[in-house]
Formats: C-alpha cells, structure tokens, sequence
C-alpha cells in the first residue's frame, strides 16, 4: 500500500471529527480514565516540538485505554492571561484580547494537524469571562475563610515588565518572563496563605503516586523543619529576641546573634545605638539587593555590629553582640538567628570576618580550620557533656528550655505565602472593593464575574500602578454594604490564578450555575494521570494542589487531592545537544516536520527518541528511520493473506502484544515501538502473515501512529474505526518460545548452539548433541570423560 501521509491524515482527522469518538460522554456506568497535560500558554510563537512530547504521552496511553473499552476524558484548553501576551501587545499596539484569540487558533490548528484525540468540545480559556468568572467566585471563598491577606513588605519588583513577582516567578534573582534583574520594592502586596496548607500538602503526598524526584522537590519547597524556638533577651530591657533552630542542643555554643536589616527592633532602640549611622547605611544597601543576591552561600560576609544592644545566651547567662546582615530576612522565620561558629559554615565566616568567639561544642573538627558540621561527643555544654547521641542532646535541651521557660518545640516552614497580585491589565481582576468605612469588602457573588473594562490604553504606569488604576469608571464604585463611596481593587490576578482549577473546568465546563456539578465531579475525580514538565512541580503543581484541598475543605470537590498520578517527560534539545532556543537558532517547528514527513513519523519519532523522561537531542536520520519503519507497516497490507494464525509468528506476536502493553503502562514508548520493529522483522523473515495478524499490528500501532492505522484499517475491510477497536490480548502461555537454543560445548570450549524443544529431558539433549555432526566429530575416538547437561541452557561433553 502507498504511504501516502499527506491525504491519509486529513481524511481521518476529518473522520474522527465528524464522528465524535474523541468526545468524553458524562455516562456513569463506564469505567473512566482521566488523562490531563498541562495545557499551553498560547505564545505567538506557536506550539514547538517540546508540546508534542509533554502531550504524546498520555496521548497514547488514552488511545489504549479507549480501545480497552474505559470512557477516556483527555481535555485540553489554553492558560492565556500573563505578561507575555500583554507585552507583545503593547509592542505591536494590538489588544490582548486579539492577540490571545489569534493565537489560540493558530495553537488548535497546530494540536488538530498532529490528530491529538482530544476532546474539542471542552476546551477551556482562563481569559474567557465564564471561566474566570469562577477564578473570582474562588477568590472571594478564601477570602471569606481568611486565606487572603494584604500587607506591606519588601517584593520581587521587575522593572522592565513594571510587576510584582512571587519567589517562585523570580527564582535566581531575575524575572521569569523577560530574564531581567528583578530589585526590592516597598508594596502593598495580596497573599494567599498557602502556609495554612503546608501539612496537608505534605500529608497528601502519601496519597498519591508521584516520582521519588517529584515529591522530593515538594517536600524541599515546603521545607517543614522540626525543632525549638528560644527567647533570647536583650541585656538591660524587657525584650526578648525569639529565633528558632534545629539544634538546640548547641545553644552553649551560641557566640553572637544576627538580625534582619528591617527587623523592628532597630527602630524601637534607635536612640540606644551608638552606631545608628552606620546601621542606617547598611541597612540602604541591603535595600538594593534582592532577596536571591541576599541568601546566597557563596559571598562575602558583611554586617554592622549594634553597638548599645547585646543579647544574653539564655542557657549560660553569657552576654553576647547582635549584628545586622543581609543574609537573614524578615520573612523567614523570626527575622533572628542564633549563631554556633564552631559548628556552621556560614557563621563560622562570619565570625573570623568579625573576630568573634568560636566555641566547640561538639568533639570532632579543628575549630582553627573550619566548622565542624558532623556528629560527635557534646563538649563545653554542661548538662549536656558527655552526650554522643544528636536525638538524645536535642531532647534533654528541649526539657531544659521547657522546665526554665525559655524556649518549647517548635515547627517551621521554608514555603512563604504567596503573592498573588500583578500590576497589569491582562489578567483577572480581584474581586474586592476598598471602603473607607467598611475596610476590605469582597465583590457579591451574584455580581461576579468582575469583568476587564476594555480599553485601549493598557500599558502598566509608572512605579508599578496598575493600569486600571486609571480608569475612573472601574475604580470608583459604592461598596457592598454600606453603600458609601469606594474604590475597586485594581491589581489583577497571577497567570497561576487560572491553572490553578482547570481540571474541574473540564469536567463540566458549560455550566453557568456552579464550579462543576457535583455527581460529574464525583465520577471524574482525580484525575488518574498527570504529565507535565519538572520546572512546574514547585510552582503550579503545590498550588493547584493547595487550591483543591482548600475547595474540598469547604464541600466544593469530593476528593482531598486532584491527581493519582503524575509523571513527567524530559526536554527535546536541539540537535546540538542544547535546550531549544530561537536565539541558538535550534528550534524545530512541528509543522515543517508534519509538511515534509507527517504526523505519524512526528508522533512516532518523539517517543522513539529514548527515555520519555529523560532530555534527549533531535536526530533527523532517525525521524527518517521511522518514516522508513512506517512505509514498510503500509507494505503489510500487500503481504497479508488469509486468516488465523502463522505458525512461525504465533509467539512473537503474542510477545509483543505484552510487551506493549506493559511499556505504554510504564511510558517506555521507545521499547515498544521497537518491540513492533523487531515484529516486522519476523513477519518479513516469515515471509507473509494473515489478515488477522495484520489487523493485531495495526491495532498495537494505533495509539503511535493512528492515521495510518486507521488507513490500513479501513483497506483490509474493517467497517468501524481502528481507534475504537478492541486492545488485542496475548496468552502467557504463547509468549514463551517452542524451541530454545542450546550452546554446545566440548571440554568446556563453544562448539555452536542447536535448536530444541524447550521441555526436551536431559537425556534428549545429550542425545540430540551427540548427533550433532559438530560435535561427533570432536569426540571420534576419544573417551567420554564427563556429561554435563544443564537443561535449557547447554550441553557440555569432556573427553580425552
């Protein structure tokens, strides 16, 4: 048959558009599958092969699935509000809107050439006012719960984009969206009290079925830590300084205290420090670096003594300096620390930077060398001298701190709330109203959606004010309860703030009355399949996390967590071997590679590449090597003839339809694809093969490469569609070989293999290797020393 791709995919794209297949049906009775992808960012750029990997998997793990007769929900809609877009839109002076709907088309015309079995019917746009009109209604329900709050605090400010950026959308000092150097701002800031969340986000991994390094990186970024928090007091006050460690058990070795450049204890004594100048003049410098430049390891230690404020150890009574540095915030734990040099690598620096005292605590290290940050025998500690055991240390110093009250146990988290407002116009507006009389008052909900005002001039002002700050018509508004004058909220929501609850969407993504209906939740709930990229698992995937636990909490969803599972795929790097970028210029357009080899070499290739989750660089003799592989299926159809079985081929096929359908399940779609090369290779060794075997093959090829499945399908006579035909199945007992081959050895030296039954005796193998022409003649007229005979596996025959 001809490989004809250019006419045969169209045909079928058409077919299975018309047809509905890929259409999930809300009928309660059938076993379900819901497959999710992270859905796209619609760029002007286009899609880029990195889409069709992230999307290929679970493409064909749903195609099985729908052939092994589950009722398959594999949505897919478009993340569109966000700061590219609005960028681009400034730019070239075009709305954001024109621009998101532009791009979407060209995203669905993309998706649609490589015959993605989506379901169209329920694709869903975050910028869309019915959806995001639900974004708000979640909004005000932890706004109600006291999850939202709004406080003023040093941000991640980007200068170039003119927005506040969360740690996460600024991770390394710059600016997720254009790289710049992102500075410290003074802001009023909304937050989400993610926080709150922190244990059941934890807990919930337990529920779930993540990768080792997925759930790692969760844990990390929440970052839950156990340990004591400790009152240290400030010499001649009443104040107390609280910090919190780890390692109580070496408060003994506590030499000097650091504090946060902004904590506010510098400004109730200001008129005690002797040295207030030069406190000041740090503390303008910490100002003008961001909080990635401030906690850096590897940097220069600076700081300020206070002079005219000590701090006393409250274990030993000894009196001891507090400084100033850049490297403890505010935000993190208490803005103080307690600082053991002997036994920290950074305090240690600190100290012989600043000449202060290093006392061991624990026996081990050289404290004129470096830190000792093993375990070792407690020294220089008192009551705790002589202790060897680090648990045993930290439990007697916690009872101590208990019985002289000054310290208790205590938990801490590394995660901090999350910021979760942007100065721009492209995005959901924040449905609260500023009253004079009433404070903060949240939008009715029978007033929601809170609808974007369209203008025309969209660009961010000057200083990070909102665009919609502008606008006297949003801004100026009567409040909700009392009816006065009063002003809207003019940030906009994060990009994050949409994906957050796109999966319940998809489940009901019509209905005006309500999120999702609750007996389709029910049936859909959780998602059974995740894939998405690792640079989104401590970003979206806690805070889509947190969003779905929250909305369970209060009656919304029926389940604690929205996903059973999550995998990931690795990156496609050029064929350079470097991440994909258009300034590398080694970005592949998928459409080129559909125009000149089709969407079923494209679909196959991807998953040929290697280890689905590993990076692997783009190869173009081996995407020919799959057009090369698939012409030669389109051959077979040439080559079938009658029906049943080919007695040559019987266990093969049954081998391979196991293979399969175990490397789909476990996303090793390299193997199986090479599995139903090897297959070729015995049908053509075999010389022919029967329509029924044709019809096995083309149907383990389906889910890879459906056009021409669905071609080949249709030629051999077949009435319905490949896509919806039933999974074959294979018989353990035919996936093991009739015949086996057996190594031939004469005084321990291979003399050639034979080919045997594969339950042949012991004394049948011997016999059948003394036949053996090989073997008779090199022991004619010798004297049989010895038979070894292992069965299955080899016979040896010592003679001299």
């Amino acid at each position: 048959m001809k490989y004809d791709f250019r006419t045969i995919e169209k045909k079928w794209q058409d077919r299975w558009d018309k047809e509905g297949i890929f259409h999930a049906k809300d009928d309660f009775t059938k076993p379900k599958f819901y497959a999710l992808i992270e859905f796209p960012y619609p760029s002007g750029a286009g899609m880029h092969v990195g889409h069709i990997k992230a999307y290929s998997g679970l493409e064909v793990v749903g195609r099985k699935r729908r052939m092994q007769g589950y009722n398959v929900l594999y949505p897919i809609g478009f993340d569109a509000f966000g700061l590219p877009t609005e960028n681009y839109a400034i730019k070239h002076g075009i709305h954001p809107r024109k621009v998101t709907d532009t791009n979407i088309t060209h995203f669905t015309e993309q998706l649609k050439r490589v015959g993605f079995s989506f379901d169209w019917e329920r694709v869903v746009d975050t910028t869309d006012v019915d959806y995001y009109k639900w974004t708000q209604w979640i909004f005000r329900k932890m706004f109600d719960n006291g999850l939202v709050f709004r406080d003023k605090t040093l941000v991640n400010y980007c200068p170039s984009c003119k927005v506040v950026l969360s740690n996460e959308d600024s991770q390394g000092g710059q600016c997720d969206i254009c790289k710049s150097e992102v500075v410290q701002k003074s802001k009023d800031v909304w937050y989400l009290r993610i926080t709150e969340y922190a244990d059941k986000l934890l807990e919930g991994l337990d529920k779930v079925e993540y990768p080792a390094n997925i759930r790692m990186q969760q844990e990390n970024w929440i970052g839950r830590s156990y340990g004591a928090f400790v009152n240290f007091s400030i010499a001649d006050t009443d104040e107390k300084l609280r910090i919190y460690t780890t390692r109580c058990d070496t408060l003994f070795g506590v030499t000097f205290m650091v504090i946060a450049p902004e904590h506010p204890l510098l400004e109730k004594y200001r008129d005690r420090i002797t040295n207030i100048e030069a406190v000041d003049a740090y503390k303008a410098e910490c100002a003008k670096k961001t909080e990635f430049e401030r906690t850096q390891l590897v940097k220069d230690k600076t700081g300020v003594c206070i002079e005219g404020l000590s701090a006393i150890n409250p274990v030993n009574g000894k009196k001891i300096p507090i400084y100033i540095s850049d490297y403890v915030m505010m935000g993190y734990g208490t803005g103080a620390i307690m600082a053991v040099p002997a036994h920290d690598e950074r305090d240690y620096a600190f100290a012989r930077k600043f000449g202060i005292d290093i006392i061991e605590v624990i026996k081990g290290g050289d404290m004129n060398e470096a830190a000792y940050t093993g375990d070792g025998e407690m020294v220089n500690s008192d009551f705790l001298n002589g202790f060897t055991n680090k648990k045993d240390s930290i439990a007697r110093m916690l009872e101590f701190l208990a019985e002289k009250g000054i310290g208790e146990k205590g938990v801490q988290y590394k995660m901090k709330d999350w910021a979760f407002n942007r100065q721009r116009y492209w995005g959901e507006p924040i449905p609260i109203v500023h009253c004079p009389v009433c404070g903060m008052v949240g939008v009715p909900y029978e007033e929601l959606p809170l609808k974007l005002p369209e203008v025309e001039n969209f660009e961010p002002g000057e200083g990070g004010e909102s665009p919609l700050a502008k606008i006297d018509s949003f801004v100026n508004c009567s409040c909700p309860k009392c009816g006065g004058a009063a002003k809207r909220e003019t940030d906009t929501m994060p990009q994050w703030a949409g994906s957050s609850w796109y999966f319940l969407r998809y489940i009901d993504p019509k209905n005006p009355d309500e999120l999702a209906n609750m007996e389709k939740l029910k049936y859909w709930l959780p998602v059974d399949w995740y894939n998405g990229g690792m640079e989104h698992v401590t970003r979206h995937l806690i805070y889509s996390r947190f969003w779905h636990q929250f909305l369970y909490d209060i009656g919304v969803v029926p389940t604690a967590e929205p996903y059973a599972k999550r995998s990931a795929q690795g990156l496609i790097l050029g064929s350079d071997g470097v991440k994909m970028s258009k300034s590398r210029g080694n970005v592949v357009d998928p459409n080129e590679v559909v125009d000149e080899y089709g969407a079923d070499t494209l679909r196959t290739y991807i998953l040929f590449m290697g280890d689905y989750s590993a990076a692997a660089p783009w190869n173009e003799s081996s995407m020919k090597g799959c057009k090369r592989f698939l012409e030669r299926v389109a051959d077979l159809k040439d080559k079938a003839n009658g029906n049943g079985v080919t007695p040559k081929l019987e266990t093969a096929f049954h081998k391979t339809i196991k293979k399969v359908s175990s490397d789909i399940e476990e996303m090793k779609f390299n193997t199986a694809i090479a599995a139903m090369m090897g297959l070729i290779n015995d049908i053509d060794a075999a010389g022919t093969l029967t329509v029924d075997e044709l019809k096995i093959f083309v149907k383990l090829l389906c889910p890879f490469a459906p056009h021409l499945c669905e071609e080949i399908w249709e030629g051999v006579g077949e009435k319905g569609l490949c896509s919806e035909a039933a999974w074959p199945e294979y018989d353990e007992n035919k996936t093991v070989d009739a015949t086996i081959e057996i190594a031939l050895q004469v005084c321990g030296k291979f003399r050639g293999t034979l080919m045997l039954p594969k339950d042949a005796t012991k004394d049948e193998m011997l016999s059948a290797a003394k036949a053996d022409a090989r073997i008779a003649a090199q022991i004619a007229g010798k004297q049989i020393v010895k038979e070894i005979v292992v069965p299955g596996k080899l016979v040896n025959i010592v003679a001299k």
